[in-house]
């Protein structure tokens, strides 16, 4: 007998890290896989899920111009009820801490249906940030009845909160698995740097950053587009408040090149032709080790702290002139960035995906997998 599970997909992200664990799904044959995709991001998401294969189900097309948190969570709980009415999935996966898994738990929680919580466990200790992720992967880790963490320090802290310990699974994370999939399906050739140049790729958009944080980082790229052995390349967030700050303050700035949201793939082109990757994504924090690229992180906290803790990254917060010192340290000194540009596995080397998928295959009363 199959055993429905339905995952819930809202931002790219999210399509990012769940496809490995929908294609391994979709090739167990005791599951029956279903996706639902609430498009919480629209464009992003659909792209990300064509370029792994992925065809949701489910389609709630919830994005809104300039939605509110109240107006998405609300729409989110209120939309995704009569889909689990409908479905009656014996387990929802969600994964991460996005508004879309905040809301999927709940409302699984209201019907009574088993959660299963992928990259569980990730923590800065500080409710308020990043906002509001934060609160949401500890709202989550209170509803979810499996919790599937990436690392070792991801199921200390749950295991802090009170998650009982044989619930709790160290699998890795999911999107070294998709990035493994994507780097031998991608050509970085188009983001090669001139002669002599190094490319620096940014990305920054979280809302804590938003405002006098972001105008800082602005300043911070700026004195290192100065240099005349480097490009920069910043593919700005959706967000008109990103968009806005970083097309004034660097728009006619040389040596710097803005563009739109990149596809998945491209980004992942990007990142590979890169030196340095600067960053308040969780996503890049993970990849950049995967691939041997030194990361300076733009906030104060991180709730991946193996990165630092390998070599890898560091935490370079938001004013410029600490970025441009951090980065220009590692243009500078070849040894300094040797000792970053390490190919690390701080998140798991692979097969993430393929664990999840056996710790979910059912069990008959004997205890054997089928």
């Amino acid at each position: 007998m199959q055993r429905r599970i339905l995952v819930v997909i809202g931002t790219r992200p999210e399509a990012v890290k769940l496809a490995p664990v929908v294609r391994a799904l979709r090739a167990a044959p005791w599951a029956d896989c279903r996706v639902l995709a609430t498009a919480q991001h629209r464009e992003l998401l659909d792209r990300t899920l064509a370029f792994f294969g992925v065809v949701p189900d489910r389609d709630l097309d919830l994005m809104r111009r300039s939605q509110s948190l109240v107006d998405l969570t609300s729409r989110s709980v209120a939309a995704i009820d009569p889909v689990l009415a409908e479905e009656r999935p014996d387990l929802v996966l969600v994964e991460g801490d996005t508004t879309t898994v905040f809301a999927a738990a709940l409302g699984a929680f209201y019907r009574g249906i088993p959660v299963a919580h992928v990259e569980a466990g990730l923590r800065t200790s500080d409710r308020g940030n990043p906002f509001p992720e934060e609160a949401n992967r500890r709202l989550v880790a209170q509803l979810a009845d499996l919790h599937f963490a990436p690392t070792a320090t991801a199921r200390t802290n749950l295991l802090r909160e009170g998650i009982a310990d044989a619930t709790v699974h160290v699998v890795g994370n999911t999107g070294i698995d998709a990035l493994q999939w994507a780097t031998v399906r991608v050509d970085q050739a188009q983001f090669r740097p001139g002669a002599g140049r190094r490319l620096l790729v940014v990305t920054a958009h979280r809302r804590e950053n938003l405002g006098a944080p972001l105008r800082d980082v602005c300043d911070g790229m700026a004195q290192l587009a100065a240099r005349a052995d480097v490009e920069i390349l910043w593919p700005l967030h959706p967000n008109p408040e990103v968009r806005r700050v970083v097309e004034q303050r660097l728009g006619t700035c040389p040596n710097v090149r803005l563009c739109g949201p990149l596809d998945y793939p491209d980004m992942v082109a990007a990142m590979m032709a890169s030196s340095i990757l600067l960053t308040d994504s969780g996503g890049v924090q993970e990849e950049g080790p995967a691939l041997g690229k030194p990361v300076l992180i733009l906030r104060d906290a991180t709730e991946r702290p193996e990165g630092i803790a390998a070599g890898v990254a560091r935490l370079v917060g938001t004013a410029g002139d600490g970025i441009a010192t951090a980065a220009a340290r590692l243009l500078d000194d070849p040894a300094a960035y040797a000792a970053m540009a390490r190919v690390v596995h701080p998140y798991g080397s692979g097969g993430s995906a393929d664990a999840i998928v056996a710790a979910l295959r059912p069990h008959d009363a004997a205890g054997r997998t089928g």
